[in-house]
């Protein structure tokens, strides 16, 4: 037997076992792991800070503009299309989610590295920036018209049509990360109204969701009495919570919006909350999973 295959036939009995460990050897464990993990994240870090200073930004633009392309056109030219009603959802929007996530990543790394590469990874933010931007308004547009024109049924409303909000959410913190980077690049000033314009633009597009998809929820598990039960996809709807708390907070700091400073911590407990009751649901479903099994 191999190294590699006794290695995948031990790890899981190693797993098994962890929750039958005292819980001072479990404490121990986890204090080690975390110290190897933290030292390992550290030297890593500074190795990918170098890399990306070097070579990152102009081959991450390259590579999402190729695999967006290929995507783009493999589904234009696909024979057998879903109609509107059944191929469009919330979850779409994670292609604006992961655009704008390369625009806060860029912009976080911009103020770690020396110059060119700020100018560089702030240029690479504010073009993933503009980019999901553009994302966002085409695929809302679909969405909102399947939303208004299309019979909706409670079956229909899954959970990822949070990330209506959650888009908008990270985009708001990817804008006002490139406002406090403005010293760092300064081809970021003569743009400095445009990107505050947009950014409380998206912010306030992911205002106007949250009661909406309020209403919608109640709607569905209220009036429709459509079961509320554990589904994997209920994580869709932690993630815009959170972001939201994280984008308000930061853009109060980029423009001194101090008036906001009850929106951060009111949504923080908020998802806190929602991430709870869905890791509870997770645990109750694994644990009646595995009574079946036993069954």
């Amino acid at each position: 037997m191999t190294t590699g295959g006794l290695g995948a036939r031990l790890l899981p009995g190693l797993v098994w076992l962890l929750p039958g460990l005292p819980s001072p050897l479990l404490a121990a464990l986890g204090v080690g792991l975390g110290r190897v993990l933290h030292t390992l994240a550290g030297s890593r870090r500074r190795i990918a800070l170098r890399n990306l200073d070097a070579y990152a930004p102009n081959f991450v633009v390259f590579a999402k503009a190729l695999g967006d392309q290929l995507k783009a056109t493999g589904f234009t030219v696909k024979e057998h299309k879903p109609t509107l009603d059944k191929g469009i959802s919330g979850a779409w929007l994670l292609a604006v989610v992961a655009t704008q996530s390369i625009a806060v990543l860029s912009a976080l790394l911009a103020a770690h590295v020396t110059q060119p590469g700020k100018l560089e990874l702030n240029f690479l933010a504010l073009s993933m920036w503009l980019w999901g931007g553009m994302l966002y308004i085409w695929m809302m547009s679909l969405i909102f018209y399947r939303y208004t024109f299309f019979p909706l049924s409670p079956g229909d409303l899954s959970p990822p049509y949070w990330i209506n909000m959650g888009a908008m959410a990270i985009s708001t913190l990817a804008g006002s990360l490139l406002i406090i980077n403005v010293p760092d690049a300064p081809f970021l000033t003569s743009l400095l109204p445009f990107i505050k314009g947009f950014t409380i633009f998206y912010w306030a597009t992911g205002t106007w969701w949250i009661p909406m998809l309020v209403i919608l929820a109640l709607w569905r598990h209220v009036y429709k009495r459509f079961p509320l039960k554990y589904d994997p996809l209920y994580w869709g709807a932690v993630f815009p919570l959170g972001m939201y708390a994280v984008s308000t907070h930061r853009m109060s700091e980029a423009m001194g919006f101090n008036f906001l400073g009850f929106l951060p911590p009111t949504f923080l407990y908020i998802a806190l909350v929602a991430w709870a009751v869905v890791f509870f649901g997770l645990i109750l479903d694994l644990v009646r999973r595995a009574g079946a099994l036993r069954l």
